[in-house]
C-alpha cells in the first residue's frame, strides 16, 4: 500500500464510517480498485481496523466536552456512593436512571452496557470476521438493502421522542445490540446503531449521537487489537505503516467533517436519503454479482 492508496482508503473510511450507508462495502470496492495487498484478506481487514482509529479520533475530538462530563461525573458520583456522601437510591427521574447518578454518570453506564453485546459476539466470532467470507459482496450487498429496510420500518414505527438525557437501559441495550449487526459487512455501524435508536423511541440527532459515543469502545478495542497482530505478525513493512498513518489521519479530519454534517441533517431531515442509497447501490451490486459482471470475494 502506497500514501495515495492510503489517502484514498482514508477519504472513503472518514466519508462512511458515521453516514449510515457502510464503511466496510465502500472499503472493500476502494481496496479492489487500488488493489492493495493483491486481495490478501487478512491485510485488508487489519488495515480496515487501524485506519478507523482516525474516524475513532475524530468522535473524540468532536465529542471532547461530552466525554469529559461523562468522565468526571462517573467518577465524581461513585466516588460520593462509596464515601457515604450519597445514597444509592434506585428510583426517581421517571424510572429512566438511579436517583444518586447525574445525566452524565448515567451515560457513561450506558455506554458501558450498550458496548458489551457487541464485544462478547466480536470476539467469539475474531477468526471468522477477519477471513475472506466477510469480504463476500453477496453478503455485503444483502446486508444493505437489509438494514434499509430495518431503517424504513423504524422511521414509520419508531416515536421520535426521547432526548439523551431520557435514555434507559432499554435504551442501550435495543442500540446495543443492534450494533452487533455491524458485524457482517455491509450492515452499517451508524445504520444499525440508528435504527436501533429509533425502534427505541429515540429521536433521530440523539440516537445518532449516542451512536457515534457508543462506537469508542468497539472501534477502540477492535483498532488496538489488529495494530497489534499487525505489528506482531509483520503484516505491513515500514513504508506501509508510514502510508497508514497518512490514510488514518485523513480519514479523521474528513470523519469529523461527516460527523457535523449528519447531525446537523438528522435534525431536520430522515435518513431516507441515505435510506434509498443503500437500495440502489446494494440492488446494482446484486445484479452486478447476478450477470458475472463482479465476484463475490476478493
Amino acid at each position: 500500500m502506497n500514501i495515495l492508496q492510503a489517502i484514498i482508503l482514508g477519504i472513503v473510511q472518514g466519508l462512511t464510517e458515521f453516514i449510515p450507508i457502510s464503511s466496510t462495502a465502500h472499503l472493500v470496492f476502494a481496496s479492489r480498485w487500488t488493489n492493495i495487498y493483491n486481495g490478501n484478506a487478512e491485510q485488508i481487514t487489519a488495515t480496515m481496523a487501524v485506519i478507523q482509529l482516525g474516524t475513532l479520533a475524530a468522535v473524540f475530538i468532536y465529542f471532547a466536552a461530552d466525554i469529559w462530563a461523562i468522565m468526571t461525573a462517573f467518577i465524581r458520583d461513585h466516588w460520593a456512593a462509596m464515601t457515604g456522601k450519597r445514597g444509592m437510591r434506585f428510583s426517581g427521574t421517571g424510572g429512566v436512571r438511579p436517583i444518586w447518578l447525574s445525566e452524565d454518570a448515567w451515560l457513561g453506564w450506558l455506554i458501558i452496557i450498550g458496548s458489551i453485546p457487541i464485544g462478547t459476539v466480536g470476539l467469539y466470532f475474531k477468526k471468522i470476521i477477519e477471513g475472506p467470507s466477510t469480504k463476500n459482496l453477496w453478503v455485503i450487498a444483502t446486508m444493505m438493502i437489509v438494514v434499509a429496510v430495518l431503517l424504513i420500518l423504524a422511521e414509520l414505527v419508531g416515536s421520535q421522542r426521547k432526548e439523551l438525557r431520557e435514555f434507559g437501559l432499554l435504551d442501550s441495550l435495543a442500540v446495543g445490540f443492534a450494533q452487533v449487526l455491524a458485524l457482517i459487512p455491509g450492515a452499517s455501524r451508524s445504520g444499525s446503531t440508528i435504527m436501533g435508536g429509533l425502534f427505541a423511541g429515540q429521536k433521530r440527532e440523539a440516537a445518532a449521537r449516542f451512536s457515534f459515543l457508543l462506537m469508542i469502545p468497539a472501534i477502540t478495542a477492535s483498532g488496538l487489537l489488529e495494530l497489534k497482530e499487525v505489528i506482531e505478525k509483520h503484516l505491513l513493512s515500514s513504508d506501509e505503516f508510514i502510508a497508514l498513518g497518512v490514510g488514518t489521519l485523513v480519514a479523521g479530519i474528513v470523519g469529523y467533517l461527516s460527523i457535523w454534517f449528519l447531525l446537523a441533517f438528522l435534525r431536520k431531515n430522515s435518513t431516507a436519503i441515505f435510506i434509498i442509497y443503500r437500495i440502489i447501490v446494494g440492488s446494482a451490486i446484486l445484479a452486478a454479482l447476478w450477470f458475472g459482471y463482479l465476484s463475490p470475494q476478493v
